[in-house]
């Protein structure tokens, strides 16, 4: 890998060599597709895998007014430092959308099998490549590692939950004053959806019928029924935890989690940022889920390579 290079340096490559390319391989209907770009001679590739819903290869997810671009500077950063970058978009969603004809039809292990596909075609670029999952990525990051690819390095787990989702959901619920008078009937929905069972949506409080539609309750029983650490403690390999101490809806506990559950990884707490991997604007605890042109945290791409560097892999 290439030693950190000068801003200048920096943004001359970007503008000269990084030539992304739209790649796909099969899906179970049709193509999962994602974009690459490689660096010639690379030591490593990373998959970056995206969080929850229908979040792009980007970083944004226009139906719900995320505009961060995070997964797009994380690629660009990485391949200006001589890491291969390739990142998806899940099955059903966006340039995947004819992958499955239904988006919220889907397990965590087919996502976790996608990415051991994805892992796979990145076998061809560099010899060591790495899962790099975001929050809900994570999980899938995790599962994926259980029946690891024989290319596969190691994970780089960011902003990603120690604790059951539904769990985890209910604390971010709480966590807002406005969602009070909606408490008791979350508190049941997501005890029946642990449970396995379904709620009928028409019944639901209006504020609560578009979160828990009975598509994306089908979903929510198979990813509620998954406990990180479970699948922490079965992975043996190298592992970057990254986390942000400003984050709103992971906290600094579930990193603590996932450490101990994985004695080998290295964490890196991230001083001020924010759940998407850019550092908190004081009084504006969303601009950075809304503002593309901020930078990510100074210390991500960093604390990344340098990991990288020190785990060479075969």
């Amino acid at each position: 890998m290439k030693p950190l290079m000068p801003a200048v340096a920096v943004s001359l490559l970007l503008a000269t060599s990084l030539m992304a390319e739209q790649v796909q391989i099969d899906g179970p209907n049709g193509p999962l597709a994602a974009e690459l770009i490689p660096v010639a001679g690379a030591d490593h590739a990373v998959v970056i895998i995206p969080g929850s819903g229908p979040t792009d290869r980007d970083g944004n997810s226009p139906q719900s007014g995320l505009y961060s671009d995070t997964y797009r500077m994380l690629a660009e950063s990485l391949a200006a430092q001589g890491v291969t970058t390739l990142r998806i978009d899940k099955r059903g969603f966006f340039s995947s959308s004819d992958a499955i004809s239904d988006p919220n039809d889907v397990t965590i292990s087919e996502y976790a099998q996608d990415a051991r596909d994805w892992v796979a075609h990145a076998a061809q670029l560099a010899p060591c490549v790495w899962i790099a999952g975001h929050s809900e990525g994570g999980l899938v990051a995790l599962v994926a590692a259980q029946k690891p690819p024989e290319e596969l390095c190691g994970l780089i787990l960011m902003a990603t939950a120690g604790r059951p989702v539904g769990q985890l959901m209910l604390e971010q619920m709480r966590a807002m004053p406005a969602n009070a008078p909606l408490m008791s009937d979350l508190e049941t929905i997501i005890d029946a959806l642990e449970a396995g069972r379904t709620s009928d949506p028409s019944a639901l409080p209006r504020a609560l019928q578009p979160i828990f539609t009975a598509g994306v309750q089908r979903y929510m029983i198979d990813l509620f029924s998954y406990d990180p650490i479970l699948f922490a403690g079965e992975w043996e390999g190298p592992t970057l935890i990254l986390q942000g101490n400003a984050d709103m809806q992971v906290k600094p506990q579930d990193a603590d989690l996932l450490a101990a559950a994985l004695p080998q990884a290295t964490m890196k707490a991230l001083t001020n940022a924010t759940h998407m991997l850019k550092t908190d604007v004081p009084g504006q605890p969303f601009v950075t889920y809304t503002d593309r042109t901020l930078p990510l945290h100074r210390d991500l791409v960093p604390t990344i390579t340098e990991f990288l560097d020190k785990n060479p892999g075969p």
